[in-house]
């Protein structure tokens, strides 16, 4: 019988993760300590207390609840100093909880309210992440999201496309999904397709199967933020046989990548609890699924934690776990000899290691 991974096997596990926002995993010390310096007024200036009032906030089952927790952690980062600090410690703590590779999002419009330029905005995390990243085994790419509720995605397109030689993977749309159909960001996508850049669209989280469709074949999304709503395609025949509509069939056949966050949907109120999280059902039927933080400090959660509850939910083992990242390094964007670098050099050889101390 297979050993279950130990919490601390699982941390030294080589992990990749896709879908992690920058504004959405400060530390809480960090929160309190910049807000304090700008002069931000939070609900409380006790670490406890804040984080909790965090996850608490996040924790209301509703996706446009879950995004105004984030009114304390872009308020604390609109400085150069702020931006470059916030995103050395994302490098620094996702390469403490076993991340070899990471693509952070975040939205450089949000940063513009201390007379930065979106040019500056990016720069300074690009120099965060090099800080933070530097003498660590992690690589960190970053993904420049453009907020669906606002006119500025052809603006952030071009942004990304001059920061694409310098780290910057790929473009992405977010915020709520109701009302804002990826559709009205086209243009957008059309100019990061014809620069052969790379699209990954927050859909299918709150929002169901045309968010999903809209943004696959309209805007040519590579890989779906979430997509948990892929389930409402899939029925359950008697006789416990899956039933897949044309466009579950779809994903799945052309192995369309899913940035799976458990936890986070659990708080929006995506399911009800991980055990009944449909990335049980999308493994059993071989999606292209990969496992996400989503916002560490919301969801008070990390990586190695995800993994965990996977395996108490599912009973996932090694062959799950390794899959799982296989799947994420895969769908990765970053050049394809860097990622078969990265699989054969640290994640095959690190999980070939952790099966052989349970022998």
């Amino acid at each position: 019988m297979a050993t279950r991974p130990t919490s601390e096997q699982i941390l030294r596990a080589p992990k990749v993760l896709l879908h992690d926002h920058l504004d959405g995993g400060l530390r809480v010390g960090t929160v309190i300590e910049l807000a304090r310096e700008a002069g931000h007024t939070l609900p409380t200036s006790d670490p406890d207390d804040l984080a909790a009032w965090f996850t608490a906030g996040a924790y209301r089952h509703d996706l446009d609840l879950y995004l105004e927790t984030f009114e304390h952690t872009v308020g604390v980062m609109q400085t150069k100093d702020a931006l470059v600090r916030t995103a050395a410690e994302c490098a620094e703590d996702l390469a403490a909880d076993g991340v070899v590779y990471a693509e952070v999002r975040f939205a450089p419009e949000l940063h513009l309210d201390g007379g930065l330029s979106l040019d500056e905005v990016v720069d300074a995390v690009q120099e965060g992440f090099r800080q933070g990243s530097a003498g660590r085994p992690i690589t960190v790419g970053t993904l420049l999201t453009a907020m669906r509720h606002a006119a500025n995605s052809i603006e952030i397109a071009h942004l990304a496309l001059r920061h694409r030689e310098v780290g910057v993977v790929g473009f992405d749309i977010a915020g709520s999904e109701a009302g804002n159909p990826p559709t009205r960001h086209l243009a957008a996508f059309q100019e990061i397709a014809k620069a052969s850049h790379h699209i990954t669209i927050h859909a299918g989280e709150a929002f169901g199967l045309p968010s999903i469709w809209e943004a696959l074949h309209l805007c040519g999304a590579e890989r779906l933020g979430h997509g948990v709503r892929i389930v409402d395609d899939i029925t359950i025949g008697d006789d416990g046989r899956a039933h897949l509509g044309h466009l579950a069939s779809f994903v799945r056949d052309r192995r369309v990548p899913l940035e799976m966050c458990p936890t986070s949907n659990v708080h929006t109120g995506v399911a009800d609890s991980v055990a009944e999280h449909p990335i049980g059902l999308l493994t059993r039927l071989r999606f292209r699924v990969t496992v996400n933080t989503d916002n560490r400090l919301m969801s008070n959660i990390t990586l190695s934690e995800e993994f965990e509850k996977l395996v108490d939910a599912f009973g996932y083992g090694w062959d799950e776990i390794e899959w799982l990242t296989l799947n994420a390094m895969k769908s990765a964007f970053w050049p394809f000899e860097d990622r078969l670098r990265l699989i054969n050099g640290q994640i095959k050889p690190g999980y070939a290691a952790l099966r052989a101390e349970a022998l």
